[in-house]
């Protein structure tokens, strides 16, 4: 119980130290794009994640829980991810970079 309720604050308080939020549709013209330092830079496009910039990191996908869902290694300078995650709000991470990204 108590390590549920500490990662929930964790959780939480990285929720509230990153004010954007990205909200994917399942529309096809709907694309959004974060970047930080021009180094890595995420596009959501639905269910896929375009990820630029980060090769040899890794991209972890996280519910608002705190429960890990995805860990996946990024190979290529510019790739193309298939999230395929139920409808809801996730956490992506890549090094620093955290986005909060809602899947409908």
């Amino acid at each position: 119980m108590t390590k549920r309720l500490l990662i929930l604050s964790v959780v939480m308080s990285m929720m509230l130290s990153v004010p954007v939020f990205v909200m994917a549709a399942e529309a096809d013209w709907l694309q959004t794009e974060q970047t930080i330092d021009d180094d890595i830079s995420i596009t959501v496009d639905g269910q896929w994640v375009t990820i630029n910039g980060a090769q040899g990191l890794t991209l972890e996908i996280v519910s608002l829980t705190g429960r890990q869902i995805k860990t996946i290694k990024i190979e290529s300078p510019a790739q193309r991810i298939e999230l395929n995650v139920p409808k809801g709000c996730y956490i992506l991470k890549i090094g620093k970079l955290v986005r909060k990204v809602a899947i409908r």
